[in-house]
């Protein structure tokens, strides 16, 4: 897909997103890494509603902003999934409501925020973790997700959202919807005693589809 065409894919889901209500107000951030190393992201206090494709930031591969507005303050977040996830095309960072909720949640395993309730988490989200919080943009919440040594294509931050990285931006955007999906699953059925994919169902979901 081309640099221009990107652009528009990041602002038609990001509209799409924003419109869903899946992140509110000037909450969320998109990135999509480029053949060269560097990114388009989306910049910094933008509504993802309403984004420009001639604004959205551009950087090299050193993360230095060659054209575009100021990129988001999540740089480090992103760049430890890219750094992560070699296979990693796109990822995606919202405030979604119940994901956030999930987050907040004291029993929470931070090996696995959520629990294998479909086949679709498991096949699209896999596992995922739940990172401590740390102030929007500090540079350590990088260090946190690397040292999760890119087990996890799908991370909570503590009070704050979920990051999914994502082959492309769709397969980003598709692995976030089923991540809030199951967060609200996981609240609709909490203290109900849910059945779960038994071991042996999660294991004939990973063989058929190989996650």
């Amino acid at each position: 897909m081309s640099e221009s065409a990107l652009r528009e894919a990041i602002c038609r889901f990001g509209r799409s997103l924003f419109e869903r209500g899946l992140t509110p107000g000037s909450s969320g951030n998109i990135s999509v890494r480029l053949e060269d190393g560097g990114w388009l992201c989306t910049p910094t206090d933008a509504s993802l509603g309403f984004l420009d494709p001639a604004r959205i930031a551009r950087l090299d591969a050193n993360r230095r902003l060659v054209s575009g507005d100021k990129p988001t303050k999540e740089i480090p977040l992103h760049d430890a999934l890219y750094d992560t996830r070699p296979e990693a095309g796109a990822v995606v960072h919202l405030h979604s409501t119940h994901a956030v909720a999930v987050s907040m949640l004291p029993e929470i395993d931070p090996a696995e925020a959520l629990p294998p309730l479909t086949p679709y988490v498991m096949m699209r989200v896999g596992k995922v973790a739940l990172v401590p919080f740390h102030v929007p943009g500090d540079p350590a919440v990088g260090d946190a997700i690397r040292g999760l040594a890119g087990k996890h294509s799908a991370v909570l931050l503590a009070n704050h959202g979920p990051v999914v990285a994502g082959t492309s931006l769709q397969a980003a955007v598709f692995a976030m919807e089923e991540l809030e999906e199951t967060a609200k699953l996981h609240l609709l059925t909490r203290g109900l005693n849910p059945r779960l994919l038994t071991t042996e169902q999660q294991a004939a979901v990973r063989a058929k589809f190989g996650v």
